[in-house]
């Protein structure tokens, strides 16, 4: 079997959320390039990253000798500074980076880089506090993936007072949109083809469909 090609990123930020993603892309074992005009920062990740340069982003040239473009994605996560964010997006584009993420700050600033046409837009805090107020709001949902479509795949946690059916009982939800995975028990994942199993206190149980069916399953457990 062939090795599967590496790929490589360019992260231009080195705040909180380019400092997160980057060195966590080059854990996993991709070749990172992270930029910053901030020489602290560039120190401080200088031995995580394959290359860490101090440069500004908004110069277009200073990122074409920094040879951005043989990079397959760019993460442009400037944080505070919107017209650095946007201008190193444009810049981004502009030399062919296959790839660009942003890191958004507000709705305007989603509507600039939806017109600019960025492949992804990232609103960590929005996504995440999203995220938080669902599992807060149905405490048996563990953690949830938006999958596109307006489809989740969520995990919702087997509590003591929940009925304990059989998973075939549920699986003939199919009628009514949902989608049962199948079930974690501690380190073993249980198909949801095995219909006699019986659904037992912290189980995991995997399921696909949309927020209504989700909820309407909800109703059943």
């Amino acid at each position: 079997m062939k090795n599967k090609k590496k790929r490589s990123f360019v992260v231009i930020g080195l705040g909180q959320f380019g400092g997160t993603v980057a060195p966590a892309l080059a854990a996993m074992g991709d070749e990172v390039l992270g930029i910053d005009t901030d020489e602290s920062l560039v120190r401080q990740y200088a031995n995580q990253l394959s290359h860490c340069l101090i440069a500004d982003a908004r110069d277009e040239n200073a990122l074409k000798e920094a040879g951005i473009a043989n990079y397959d994605v760019a993460v442009i996560a400037i944080g505070e500074d919107l017209e650095a964010n946007i201008l190193a997006t444009m810049n981004a584009k502009s030399l062919g980076v296959p790839t660009v993420w942003v890191k958004a700050q507000s709705n305007t600033h989603h509507r600039i880089l939806s017109r600019i046409g960025v492949d992804r837009i990232i609103r960590p805090e929005r996504d995440m506090g999203m995220q938080i107020a669902e599992i807060l709001h149905t405490p048996y949902v563990f953690d949830y993936i938006k999958l596109g479509s307006a489809r989740y795949l969520v995990s919702y946690i087997i509590q003591h007072d929940m009925k304990k059916q059989p998973l075939g009982d549920l699986a003939h939800g199919k009628e009514n949109g949902w989608h049962i995975v199948g079930v974690m028990r501690d380190s073993n994942f249980i198909a949801s083809g095995d219909s006699d199993v019986i659904l037992q206190e912290k189980d995991s149980l995997l399921v696909i469909g949309s927020k209504e069916q989700l909820r309407a399953l909800s109703e059943l457990l």
